[in-house]
């Protein structure tokens, strides 16, 4: 997800956050989990200034109430961003990238994830840097002032080496130092001005400066190494995309690597250092015929050379697409080479391992190879997957885990001893986790290497449950292996449906090409599915159940299997196989034995942990649970296979690809390129609040080859309004080819409140244009229903009607009622006390859900969420019929959806500052608006009344004051967030309220 979003919420007017992404603070032994910014400033003398700007975050950053500011790093002219690779490591496409920062006075080494976004990250890093032009002034960089930290400045501030812990470092001058040779040294520039910069801003206990002034220490000639081509640039049209297409398609694609796993004896070679924009010589130094060698006669030195130069030439698709020579061209080469991929390819079998754990929160106990290694044939891959990494309340609000290393390191050790691996992959979603191994030798074969996470937990956010997936190229097939722990509970298989709906419709990869759409899991050669699914065995009682397994008549009992039956109803898991169950239930166990659970709920056994696969010339070799490991309630399980890759026959590849090169001139003066559209009209009747509704049509292409792409609107920041989205909303279509485009319509919090009342319409106009082609204009229509979700507080009070009752004029007027029209002396009709609609979702959870086990911590069904508003806004309670968990969601999404929070944005701050003074907090309370004092009384008395129950749901006031805290108290829009401390001051205000009663 875009995380540029929760730090632009933190900027002030005028400052914009180009791109984030999330990587983590390296000193010394420590590794810290940061957010990165690159934020950009338009002075009023012109031109545009740069900073680096560091956070705290919680695991998904969503909002900016879950960064914290913790340094900031201008983009001046002693800065320097450099790739780097530590002893002992190798060169691994798709780990982590290591990359240093330096500044004349400070230093810091960053991991940041492998794949495209980073690569556009360090990108537009690059764009970033001044430069040497003497015309251009120096950036001053006033407008980080606001940010400027009260304390004493330090004397001599020391930078932090590679090595070095906290403000321990070496002293050290100019750039580079300590184990790096100087960078002006190296690029033979005269020594970097310091700059002037003082300690504006302090972050964090260790009281490191944050903030310098610096640049980059770049050489002469063209930006970012596109110039000094040589003879490059004076060869034929043909031969250079013969050249580009021939590194796109070779195993050098993506960036260099880094492995950061300590697995085994990796390289012994001295640390390297090579700046991420290349000198220009270097960069294009690649740009011979060796690099359509064949790979596997490959040098690991050529394939790290290779790897590195393509950081510049074939990985940074963002700037060759924008150049008119490798534009349409390029693209209809690598989609012909996607058709033809049976004449120069051919399968060869690699052996897979794959497993899955949940460990119940514990930290390893016991060795993992009987697991993992014994009794098989050294894998190739190993795809190592955990749930409930950690249970603890921190690491379900997104914070981070030690059990992650400790967990980490004992599958590094246990992995099979004939062979030496290299982690590709580490990706982690609160206690889901997933590894990814592969032999040393494959490691110039793996590309393209991407991860991403989906948290199907309380409102979509919490990552509790959900999945998390890493996908990768390997030799010519594509492969995407997910991780995932569903909903719980035997009755819930309903849930477990929907979170994996939600992921496989969530879970979106970036491509290497910036201007292809996501990825989604299904569109993978091979998919591996494992984890968690907490699918039960059904209609038999606990005893049953244990006979039959003892009697080993798997089988029988594998016919009352939950997933077996959803399969079967193709609910789930659609086109996927699962082997045998030759073992016995894996779930639930007596923590430290083989024996089932004797607890006092003694939950019946289960398969609980499954293996799933889709895909061609997938063979299972074995499937298996492991019963010698006692560490938690469940038994691992393994899958292995072999699996056919397709392999890159180099002669037949070259030959392919030159045929292509070779028609592709005959195209040159082709027409115009032209479509017909199935639809251009589209009316979406009865629009919801948060109720998807699709519409599609078809792009049929002429003759021409030809690229399309949904565009702006003169005077419009997107394509389209914010209620609507097109997907794809860009993309290329052969001669004599089609493309289903979808028109998805979907209302939410941001855009309720002005199709309520009226300030908006389901109305826009869609610009289909066509690279060198006509464009096309599609008209979208339709009504929305309004809705108690997205209306304001003060405005329902004075509602004593259900919302769909009333005229839309009344609606729209009471909408756009100002807040303090009743501290005016103005009196409408009778207003009721609460919103009605809050006081049925309460009523309903006092009556029925006080003791209620994890309540407002797992998620309802999203058809009964349907079913509930529509019972709101017809007022129609007495039909409501929903689980628990469905109307508590509800309830947290109706607060979230208000305009303006229970507690008014102008309050915001002095209830931070009485935090921890109960009579001073009342007393801001007894300010806010008679509405919103109402409501906020009745939700704590509410709150406290769950608090007595607590031996039964398992709630405290921790629990609550963070969920509520953040929905009752939200920042001023438009205002810096606050950091961390203050964010538990909102926390602690709520805490007040829940402990002591009026």
């Amino acid at each position: 997800m875009d995380q540029s979003v929760a730090i632009q919420e933190t900027l002030a007017e005028g400052e914009y956050c180009v791109l984030a992404v999330q990587g983590v603070l390296c000193e010394g032994d420590s590794r810290q989990s940061r957010l990165l910014g690159l934020v950009r400033h338009r002075p009023r003398h012109g031109g545009q200034e740069h900073a680096l700007f560091l956070y705290t975050h919680r695991r998904m950053a969503i909002t900016g109430d879950d960064v914290s500011l913790d340094q900031i790093v201008p983009v001046s002219r002693d800065f320097t961003l450099e790739e780097v690779s530590p002893d002992g490591e190798l060169y691994i496409l798709g780990s982590d990238v290591t990359v240093q920062l330096d500044t004349a006075e400070l230093s810091l080494v960053l991991q940041l994830p492998f794949g495209s976004h980073t690569r556009m990250f360090l990108h537009e890093v690059a764009r970033a840097c001044p430069g040497f032009d003497p015309a251009t002034p120096d950036p001053e960089f006033l407008w980080l002032s606001r940010y400027r930290c009260t304390g004493p400045e330090p004397e001599q501030p020391q930078p932090l080496g590679w090595d070095a812990a906290p403000e321990t470092g070496p002293r050290r001058s100019g750039i580079g130092g300590g184990r790096y040779p100087s960078r002006n040294g190296r690029w033979r520039l005269e020594e970097a001005r310091p700059g002037a910069g003082s300690c504006l801003f302090r972050g964090g206990a260790t009281e490191r400066l944050g903030l310098r002034l610096a640049e980059v220490a770049r050489g002469g000639g063209a930006p970012w190494g596109r110039a000094g081509r040589g003879d490059a640039g004076r060869c034929g049209r043909r031969d250079e995309e013969l050249r580009e297409a021939g590194r796109e398609m070779s195993a050098a694609a993506g960036s260099r690597e880094r492995d950061c796993a300590g697995v085994s004896d990796f390289d012994d070679s001295r640390s390297e250092k090579k700046g991420l924009l290349g000198d220009p010589a270097s960069s294009w130094g690649q740009d011979t015929p060796d690099n359509l060698l064949p790979r596997q006669n490959k040098s690991k030195s050529e394939i790290t050379d290779m790897v590195r130069s393509s950081t510049i030439t074939v990985t940074d698709k963002a700037h060759i697409l924008s150049m008119q020579k490798f534009g349409l061209r390029d693209t209809i080469v690598k989609s012909r080479l996607v058709q033809e991929e049976e004449d120069y390819t051919y399968i060869q079998n690699f052996r897979f391992f794959v497993g899955t754990y949940n460990v119940n929160g514990q930290s390893p106990k016991e060795g993992l190879q009987p697991w993992l290694s014994h009794g098989i044939q050294a894998p190739d891959v190993y795809c190592v997957g955990f749930q409930e990494l950690d249970l603890s309340k921190e690491a379900f609000f997104f914070h981070d885990t030690p059990k992650e290393e400790e967990w980490f390191k004992a599958v590094s050790e246990g992995l099979h001893p004939d062979a030496k691996y290299a982690k590709v992959k580490l990706i982690r979603l609160v206690g889901i986790m997933l590894l990814l191994y592969v032999k040393q030798e494959h490691a110039a074969h793996i590309s393209e290497v991407e991860a991403e996470t989906v948290g199907t937990g309380i409102m979509g956010r919490m990552g509790n449950k959900g999945g998390v997936a890493i996908r990768f190229q390997f030799h010519n097939t594509s492969i995407c292996v997910v991780n995932s722990h569903l909903a719980a509970h035997t009755e819930e298989y309903e849930r477990r449906n929907q979170d994996y709906k939600d992921i496989c419709s969530r879970m979106q990869f970036c491509q290497v090409d910036p201007s292809l759409p996501p990825l989604t899991i299904s569109k993978h050669d091979v998919i591996l599915w494992l984890g968690d699914l907490n699918y039960r065995i059904e209609e038999l009682d606990v005893e049953t159940v244990k006979k039959l397994i003892e009697e080993k008549a798997f089988q029988t009992l594998y016919a009352y299997d939950q997933l077996k039956t959803q399969v079967a109803a193709k609910a789930v898991f659609e086109g996927f196989t699962e082997g045998e169950l030759t073992f016995q239930p894996t779930y639930k166990y007596d923590t430290g034995s083989d024996d089932w659970d004797t607890s006092e709920k003694c939950r019946a056994p289960a398969w609980c942990d499954r293996v799933l696969w889709k895909g061609k010339n997938i063979t299972q070799l074995s499937y298996q649970s492991h019963m010698a490991l006692k560490t938690s309630d469940h038994k691992p399980v393994s899958s292995v296979f072999d699996i056919g890759v397709k392999v890159v026959n180099e002669e037949r590849y070259r030959k392919t690809l030159e045929e292509i090169v070779r028609s592709l001139d005959k195209m040159e003066n082709a027409n115009i390129p032209s479509v017909s559209l199935s639809k251009r009209e589209f009316c979406f009747q009865n629009v919801k609040y948060m109720q998807l509704q699709v519409q599609s049509f078809t792009i049929h292409n002429g003759q021409v080859p030809c690229q399309f792409e949904f565009i702006n609107k003169p005077d419009e920041a997107s394509y389209c309004k914010k209620w609507l989205n097109a997907n794809p909303s860009r993309g290329f279509l052969l001669p004599d080819s089609a493309i289903e485009i979808e028109l998805e319509l979907f209302v939410n919090k941001t855009t309720a409140t002005k199709l309520n009342s009226g300030e908006d319409k389901i109305e826009d106009i869609l610009v289909l244009h066509l690279d060198r082609g006509k464009d096309y204009f599609l008209s979208v229509s339709g009504n929305y229903l309004p809705s108690c979700f997205g209306s304001p507080i003060h405005t329902l009070c004075y509602m004593r009607e259900p919302i769909l009752d009333l005229p839309l004029e009344t609606i729209r007027e009471l909408t756009l009622m100002p807040l303090q029209t009743e501290d005016d002396g103005i009196q409408l009709e009778n207003p009721l006390g609460i919103p009605k609609e809050l006081w049925m979702m309460v009523d309903y959870l006092y009556q029925n859900a006080v003791q209620q086990e994890d309540l407002f911590q797992q998620p309802g069904l999203r058809s009964e969420f349907e079913h509930i508003r529509d019972c709101l806004d017809t007022g129609m309670i007495e039909t409501l019929s929903a689980s628990n968990h469905s109307v508590a969601e509800a309830l947290l999404l109706f607060l979230e959806s208000l305009p303006e929070p229970v507690i008014c944005y102008s309050t915001y701050h002095n209830c931070l500052e009485c935090s921890g003074n109960y009579t001073a907090s009342k007393q801001v309370i007894s300010t806010l608006p008679t509405f919103h004092q109402n409501v906020f009384n009745y939700l704590m008395a509410f709150l406290r009344e769950l608090l007595k129950k607590s031996a039964k749901n398992h709630l405290d006031e921790n629990i609550l004051a963070s969920i509520f805290g953040s929905l009752l108290l939200r920042n001023p829009a438009g205002h810096q967030k606050l950091d961390m401390a203050e964010k538990k001051k909102a926390q602690e205000f709520i805490h007040l309220f829940l402990c002591n009663s009026p």
